[in-house]
């Protein structure tokens, strides 16, 4: 079959087989996202299964690598394939555009390489610093088996977004969007969201950028951040990338309100409906482990310590940033 040789036929042929600048997040389930993750992964399950089958002494694959200097970064970003179908986006939870982000940094755009990834996520350091990326977008490499391995996905992105927090540079809403006086009525809706973690952030920062204007968040403890405040470690993540994200989230204008917890003083979905919000969006996470018949009733005091009993403890003592109670 003989190519054709018309210009519009090779122009058009050449942006199809380039990534395109979306101006709308990607949204998929995640039931989805697991299947098309099983067509791509080529890393190992992990499971209690393969615990038995083969002992987890010496095996350090969910270390994080060291942090990557602009040097390595590029380095990093120049070995990437840019894949038609990309397997490690077709891997994300978030659905980040992961091929725009590492050609940004590529070209030394370190800008537009965060701006593409907090466009799809508000938690894009957070991310980048504790997602389990060997089991996700890194895990479908297409460079998995090759000598150098796979690239460092999470480390290019937490590189971009750090050179990102040093501009300091405040979030605003799209330009070309309408001025917020000049939308609807229904824009000024009062809307409250309880706990101020992940899931809240993200969906307070989404909901900005639309437009909404009356967005608060009511947060039990007298920290913002929720789980990644209080559950892991300041090695892993520390609080003042937890403190960055909520800034760009306050600069849209959302409001916290800290101590006050679901079910404590007064504070309930029906009081706030009472008091004229529109909507209620709980994220207050899980409040407790889930344990073990075995184990019912054993405290710490006996010495049993689950997950929610144990890290909050680590973190406090490794988090200076943070305030405690």
């Amino acid at each position: 079959m003989e190519l054709s040789k018309h210009l519009p036929d090779i122009e058009n042929t050449r942006l199809a087989l380039n990534p395109r600048t979306l101006n709308y997040a990607s949204v998929v389930p995640t039931p989805k996202t697991k299947v098309l993750r099983g067509h791509f992964k080529r890393s190992r399950d992990k499971g209690c299964s393969t615990c038995k089958a083969e002992p987890l002494s010496n095996n350090f694959v969910d270390i994080k690598h060291t942090t990557l200097s602009e040097r390595g970064a590029l380095r990093e970003a120049f070995r990437c394939l840019k894949c038609a179908d990309a397997p490690c986006q077709r891997s994300c939870p978030t659905q980040l555009d992961i091929k725009s982000f590492i050609t940004s940094i590529a070209n030394k755009n370190y800008y537009g390489s965060a701006k593409a990834i907090l466009s799809d996520n508000p938690l894009g350091l957070t991310c980048g610093m504790v997602c389990p990326t060997s089991d996700l977008c890194v895990g479908g490499c297409n460079l998995y088996a090759s000598e150098e391995g796979p690239i460092n996905i999470g480390g290019l992105q937490q590189f971009a977004v750090e050179v990102f927090k040093d501009m300091r540079l405040p979030q605003i809403r799209d330009p070309s969007l309408p001025p917020l006086d000049q939308l609807p009525e229904s824009y000024q809706a009062k809307i409250a969201l309880i706990g101020c973690g992940p899931a809240s952030i993200s969906c307070a920062t989404f909901l900005a950028r639309l437009g909404y204007s009356n967005l608060t968040i009511h947060e039990k403890q007298d920290y913002i951040g929720g789980l990644s405040s209080s559950e892991i470690p300041q090695f892993r993540l520390p609080y003042d990338a937890v403190s960055f994200e909520v800034e760009l989230m306050k600069d849209l204008g959302v409001k916290i309100e800290t101590g006050r917890g679901l079910g404590e003083n007064g504070l309930t979905c029906q009081s706030l409906k009472d008091s004229g919000c529109e909507a209620v969006f709980v994220g207050i996470g899980l409040p407790q482990a889930k344990g073990s018949p075995v184990f019912k009733g054993m405290t710490v005091e006996q010495g049993y310590w689950t997950s929610k009993d144990f890290l909050p403890v680590v973190a406090k003592a490794s988090k200076p940033g943070a305030v405690w109670t």
